[in-house]
């Protein structure tokens, strides 16, 4: 059972976080008509400071918190993965993110399929680049409960039965009301709390860690004898699989429409590129919720069977008095929080933008596609509950995995098509087709596990399946073009002048203050 100290400590964070999603209000400008860009990208008026705070609050979230400790806890040096993976992606959003917000912001693009669609003038590519990001989010929205109750029933907050459920969703009730009224803007502010929660707790929980074993050094010697030494360093078999993994990640990471639209949400590029020098800071978090999963086995924590997420809650609630631990947890709640109400308000603007408007109600008033969006956004949160409750965990964590694997195969069309329109939507439009069925089959062949064997023999080369789909995608897009203007088939209007548009005059960036 929870100690009372620790559930009020916990109760009042999340009532906190619920008052900062009521002021969100206050950050929409009265004069402004009901448009989707307002609802979903708050005007496109974030500046850096918010920018930083609800990027950052987006890319890391609570289940990220708890699987890379859980990771490190079953698994060692493989965990780790994920703190170069986070550092490729801050160089990779001063690049991509920028230029990509940039030319969203000035053809009024909300979504990547926005920029497909004006880039290749091809309504199924783009068709299929918004629905492989909701397909892809999904899951990724549902792991954000999963992170929640894994905390909260290490830490004993979570009821057994219908009790623990009534707080789950009495939790994301809040967030949802919040993010309906107030689109984006409701994370945004959510994210101030959630970065002092973390970063607060996080310094507390390490600085006992090391008090009580009197340094890092002995922290690892502790974990190497009960993973039996080796496990805490790569061997040479493992580098391919940890390289590609976490190059694969990082390319992926920004192709997911709720890192996106937290992009597109910002004032300009030049607050995109500050942010993405200021993104480390994130990463060195996550870096030490990895060194607490190390410290969880050094301190001789047990977790459950299957469950080894709850591994860093278990360490918190042995070493923190109550009310910290509370801290703690909520924080780590809080943290699902945010990405949650991104993710669902990202699925809600693709849909509406992509698939209602586009294909259903071409002469949808803007008013009409905000309502659309509020109601898909409400649809896409009660769905997550639902698959939390009717299936496994596991089942989640499967899908999240295949999700990782689908959204890098938009690669080809978003990414690269900033930088060249010469592959064919056609081709574009196989080489999906080739990166879909390739990585979803390696996937599974391997029980559902994401790095794959490649080669024959004694000792095949493992790496990520998604990278591995993705050069076939690659592949095929670039043959299949070369194949198309050879029999000459005409390619779509291009309306967004990319080029020189970007390389040839700047326009004036808006501040925040006046987007």
């Amino acid at each position: 059972m929870a100690d009372g100290a620790m559930t009020a400590t916990f109760l009042a964070v999340i009532g906190g976080a619920s008052l900062l999603a009521v002021t969100a209000r206050r950050l929409r400008p009265v004069d402004r008509l009901p448009s989707l860009e307002g609802w979903a990208l708050a005007d496109r008026g974030l500046g850096p400071g918010w920018t930083w705070l609800l990027l950052g609050g987006t890319i890391f979230t609570a289940y990220t918190f708890t699987a890379v400790p859980g990771l490190a806890y079953g698994n060692g040096a493989p965990a780790f993965f994920a703190v170069p993976y986070t550092v490729i992606v801050c160089p990779l959003a001063f690049v991509l993110l920028s230029r990509l917000g940039s030319v969203a912001r000035r053809h009024g693009y909300i979504t990547a399929a926005d920029f497909v669609r004006g880039r290749y003038g091809s309504s199924p590519l783009a068709l299929v680049v918004a629905l492989t990001g909701i397909l892809a989010t999904m899951p990724y929205l549902a792991l954000q409960l999963l992170g929640i109750r894994a905390v909260l029933t290490a830490g004993g907050v979570y009821p057994r039965g219908a009790a623990g459920d009534l707080v789950l969703v009495a939790l994301f009730a809040g967030l949802a009301v919040a993010t309906y009224r107030h689109g984006l803007r409701a994370p945004a502010v959510i994210s101030a709390l959630k970065a002092v929660a973390v970063f607060v707790s996080l310094t507390a929980v390490t600085w006992l860690v090391l008090e009580r074993f009197g340094g890092p050094g002995p922290v690892f010697d502790g974990a190497a004898e009960r993973l039996g030494g080796p496990a805490l360093l790569l061997s040479p078999e493992q580098q391919p699989a940890y390289a590609t993994l976490a190059l694969g990640s990082a390319l992926a990471l920004l192709m997911y429409p709720h890192v996106l639209t937290a992009g597109f949400a910002a004032d300009g590029p030049r607050t995109l590129r500050r942010v993405s020098v200021a993104l480390p800071a994130w990463t060195g978090l996550l870096a030490l919720f990895g060194f607490l999963g190390v410290a969880a086995l050094a301190a001789g924590v047990r977790a459950p069977r299957g469950g080894a997420e709850a591994a860093v809650p278990m360490l918190v609630d042995r070493l923190m008095p109550a009310p910290l631990a509370g801290l703690v947890f909520a924080a780590i709640a809080v943290g699902a929080l945010v990405p949650a109400a991104v993710m669902s308000i990202a699925a809600a603007t693709s849909f509406v933008r992509n698939v209602y408007v586009e294909y259903v109600h071409p002469t949808a008033t803007p008013k009409r596609q905000v309502r659309i969006a509020k109601a898909v956004s409400l649809t896409a949160k009660v769905g997550a509950v639902a698959f939390v409750f009717g299936l496994r965990d596991q089942d989640a964590v499967n899908l999240q995995l295949l999700g990782g694997v689908w959204i890098l195969q938009i690669f080809p069309a978003v990414a690269v098509g900033l930088f060249t329109g010469r592959l064919h939507p056609r081709a574009l439009l196989a080489g999906w087709a080739v990166g879909m069925a390739s990585g979803t089959y390696l996937v599974v062949r391997e029980g559902f596990s994401s790095i794959v064997p490649l080669g024959t023999g004694a000792g095949p080369l493992e790496i990520y399946a998604g990278l591995a789909a993705l050069l076939l995608n690659l592949t095929v897009a670039v043959a299949g073009t070369a194949a198309l203007e050879r029999l000459g088939v005409p390619r779509g209007a291009d309306a967004t002048d990319l080029p020189s548009r970007l390389t040839v005059r700047r326009r004036p960036e808006t501040g925040a203050n006046n987007p």
